[in-house]
């Protein structure tokens, strides 16, 4: 009889808000491997743009059918959230060589607490390199366009927020 071998992937991130390169980095890793968590990271000491919840919500509008992909929320190391996700992989995505150095600084910080932990870095799209959660942020504080930054049912959830306000 022969045993399933299934992979595993840790993405984590504050998720504030998800942006095209987040999704594009979940379906590169859907790609690669049988079952992908999402992890939205808390730090206690960060104050974020969207709730918890709301980037909770968001993140599962871009992939309502995926059923490989589960998005969790996390407090901890990412030792203690691959430990508890019961794989070794962790995927980062990398924009430039600013992006390579602080994700290796935090491998090896990481690596101490999990030896057996394994880094996969993947490289942004390059028609994403200028997206981040900054700039949405940057855009909805001055009220300007967030459409080459974020999906349409991001966008959508976003405007619906804003409306409420």
């Amino acid at each position: 009889m022969a045993i399933e071998n299934k992979k595993k992937c840790v993405f984590a991130g504050t998720f504030d808000p998800p942006t095209l390169g987040h999704q594009a980095m979940i379906e590169d890793c859907l790609k690669l491997f049988d079952e992908v968590v999402v992890a939205i990271m808390v730090n206690p000491k960060k104050q974020p743009y969207f709730s918890l919840q709301q980037r909770k919500e968001m993140l599962k509008l871009s992939f309502k059918n995926e059923i490989r992909l589960r998005i969790i929320e996390f407090q901890g190391t990412v030792a203690e959230l691959l430990k508890k996700e019961n794989t070794k992989i962790y995927v980062r995505g990398i924009r430039n060589g600013v992006d390579l150095d602080y994700e290796n600084a935090n491998f090896y910080a990481s690596k101490k607490l999990d030896p057996d932990l394994i880094m996969v870095y993947l490289p942004c799209r390059q028609e994403l390199l200028h997206v981040s959660s900054s700039m949405v942020r940057n855009s909805l504080q001055f009220s300007t366009p967030i459409d080459e930054y974020v999906s349409k049912q991001v966008k959508e959830y976003i405007e619906k927020i804003n409306e409420r306000i």
